[in-house]
């Protein structure tokens, strides 16, 4: 078992900066890739970037390519979620989760989730 527990969000207005931090206990957290998503009101879970165990390998949804970043730190059992250029859209309870290496990029192939961070960016 993993546990999960994402912390950083909140509100800032288009263009601002935030970043969320996820972190992990339990079994190793080294051996898991790591994913971030989002699910805004009335809408489907999305994926927005995920991390292979090393850190070597990172991947974007389209929409966040170049404004967002995703890391981790094994040595902290924490992986982050550097979000620059932020906009109204991007408005959402952001979620981490983890699964065995390698990463995926749909929501059915993760194990292990946490609670959620609330990002609300005003216009």
């Amino acid at each position: 078992q993993v546990q999960l527990v994402e912390s950083g969000g909140g509100l800032v207005q288009a263009g601002g900066s935030l970043r969320l931090s996820c972190a992990a206990s339990g079994r190793t957290f080294s051996r898991y890739a790591m994913g971030w998503f989002r699910q805004a009101p009335g809408k489907e879970r999305e994926f927005v970037a995920a991390i292979s165990w090393s850190g070597g390998v990172t991947y974007y949804t389209g929409s966040v390519k170049g404004r967002f970043t995703i890391s981790r730190d094994n040595a902290k059992n924490t992986v982050y979620l550097q979000m620059n250029s932020l906009k109204p859209e991007d408005t959402a309870v952001y979620y981490c989760a983890a699964r065995d290496d390698p990463y995926g990029t749909s929501w059915s192939e993760y194990d292990y989730w946490g609670q959620g961070t609330q990002v609300t960016v005003s216009s």
